[in-house]
């Protein structure tokens, strides 16, 4: 009996192992975001330079992605993002543009709004500095002298 009850217990710690194998969890199910990068760096560019910069969007999931919404952190910061719907393994890129006629430093972010499972809203950055453009020297003004013969007409 005791053998009997050790091959049935046997059997079915096999089939509880076999039975976790096909029941793999599910990862991905729904749509899901993937970016490229987080982050953006300028570097330091010129005053009045192309501000403009991509980010890639995946849809990494099993559905089509819908981003419904991008939104820069000011008005200095504009994307613009498509709404039409990503299939699955499809891409999209999303153009940033920052204003550069402002001086000084970068710091802003990009909020994309969509229906990812795995990140409904996802900030992405940007960064840099801007430097201004040296000015042209201008020629001085020649000025009368005040000892300058004055003529008579």
């Amino acid at each position: 009996m005791k053998k009997f009850l050790l091959s049935l217990s046997a059997v079915a710690l096999m089939l509880g192992v076999s039975a976790q194998e096909g029941a793999k969890p599910v990862s991905g199910s729904g749509p899901q975001i993937s970016i490229d990068k987080d982050v953006h760096d300028y570097g330091i560019i010129d005053q009045g330079a192309n501000g403009t910069c991509e980010f890639v969007v995946t849809n990494t999931g099993d559905q089509p992605l819908i981003i419904t919404n991008c939104k820069g952190s000011c008005g200095c910061t504009v994307p613009k993002c498509d709404t039409a719907p990503i299939n699955p393994g499809q891409k999209t890129t999303i153009a940033v543009k920052y204003d550069t006629k402002r001086l000084g430093g970068i710091n802003r972010s990009v909020t994309i709004t969509s229906n990812a499972t795995n990140a409904p809203e996802k900030v992405v950055r940007i960064k840099g500095e801007v430097k201004g453009t040296p000015e042209t020297p201008t020629s001085p003004v020649k000025e009368a002298s005040p000892m300058a013969p004055v003529e008579k007409g």
